[in-house]
């Protein structure tokens, strides 16, 4: 497939103005994310069926035309899984895309899993292998050899193909309506603020503490996060996830007193320690009233196991009833999240109230087929 590499402007401009009269657009990106909290985008992709090009945001600085393309209601969009392309469109631009459409969920709803990659899709319908050797190149670094650009190119050239047949077994089965929703529940989450706050019950071991020492954590943690956001690296390049917890768990008043502590990072204390003792001495500050509480763990609510495994039960007869399978109705991550919301553990109900946002479960179409049965169901003791 013959390909256009726009690297300037006006090129650009020109190329958006011609997709801007698309019906779809298949569209990719690619991007290193090593050592870094954002990915750095290196290549954009994209082809409406007759031009395909390969755009340098490297080489251009301003990606706006591009930009009015992904919010172009009147364009359906559709990614391979596109979780990641989504940072990526967030981080550059904040540009939230209307109209997208993501393929892989397309495929779960025809039975394939919720994680089918893109190579398995195309040998799906195709029966032709796609090469990714250059999966995990360099796509920052210049300039870009052939065989990375055949290989970018590749991914929408066969995503566009495919999309008609894809999109017409969905709508045999009924189930475009549910692919539309949950791709922009998707697009949703990943667009939601990130509340600093909130960030310390993230901590795996965090139900350990007390209020106090959780109010150390949530310092400690948003205090990481905005180092991670200032210095675009990944969180633990800052600080491990187990020294934050030992300095929450035991407070030291000192470096010679942070060495001594078990399970904290020599590292983290020789470039951090000084910095991490400012926080701790800010969160001491505080009013005892203002302390997190403590946290409430899902698996000791009284009757947690009977009560889940009677949820499953309940799930699976709505599977066998309309010929879903139970992966897309529900997790064992949101069958907890729903418990937790239910049970109102942890201020559930608050944060969901305050974010604008509830259980996946009660959301879109799982709501409408089994969300709100599921309540009856829980107000009956979870009881069949």
């Amino acid at each position: 497939m013959q390909y256009q590499l726009i690297e300037d402007f006006i090129s650009l401009k020109k190329l958006c103005q011609q997709y801007s009269k698309a019906n779809i657009l298949a569209i990719d990106t690619e991007f290193v994310r090593t050592r870094t909290l954002y990915p750095r985008l290196g290549l954009l992709q994209i082809f409406d069926g007759q031009n395909l090009a390969l755009i340098d945001p490297i080489a251009i600085n301003d990606l706006s035309p591009f930009w009015q393309l992904l919010t172009n209601k009147n364009i359906t969009k559709v990614l391979h899984a596109c979780s990641e392309d989504l940072e990526v469109f967030l981080t550059s631009a904040n540009c939230k895309p209307e109209n997208l459409i993501d393929s892989q969920i397309m495929m779960s709803f025809l039975g394939h899993g919720l994680s089918m990659g893109y190579a398995a899709m195309v040998e799906h319908y195709t029966g032709i292998e796609v090469d990714k050797s250059e999966s995990r190149t360099d796509w920052t670094k210049r300039p870009l050899t052939q065989k990375q650009l055949n290989y970018a190119s590749a991914d929408v050239e066969h995503l566009f193909n495919i999309y008609p047949t894809l999109i017409a077994e969905v709508e045999k089965v009924g189930r475009l309506e549910y692919a539309k929703q949950e791709t922009e529940l998707l697009i949703d989450r990943k667009f939601s603020p990130i509340d600093e706050s909130q960030l310390y019950r993230q901590i795996k071991q965090a139900w350990r503490l007390n209020p106090q020492q959780l109010n150390s954590l949530q310092h400690l943690t948003k205090w990481r996060y905005q180092q991670a956001k200032k210095r675009d690296l990944p969180l633990g390049f800052v600080v491990k996830e187990h020294t934050l917890m030992a300095m929450a768990q035991y407070n030291p008043q000192s470096l010679t007193a942070m060495n001594k502590l078990e399970g904290a990072e020599v590292l983290d204390i020789r470039h951090k320690g000084k910095a991490m003792l400012v926080v701790l001495k800010d969160a001491s500050q505080d009013n005892e009233v203002n302390y997190p509480q403590k946290i409430q763990r899902l698996d000791e609510y009284p009757g947690y196991k009977q009560i889940f495994k009677n949820v499953k039960t309940f799930i699976v007869e709505v599977s066998e009833k309309h010929d879903l399978a139970i992966e897309n109705l529900a997790s064992k991550k949101q069958i907890n999240q729903f418990l937790t919301w239910y049970f109102d553990l942890n201020e559930a109900k608050k944060l969901s109230h305050e974010s604008n946002t509830k259980p996946d479960i009660l959301t879109a179409w799982r709501n409408e087929l089994y969300g709100q049965a599921l309540k009856l169901f829980a107000e009956k003791g979870f009881k069949a």
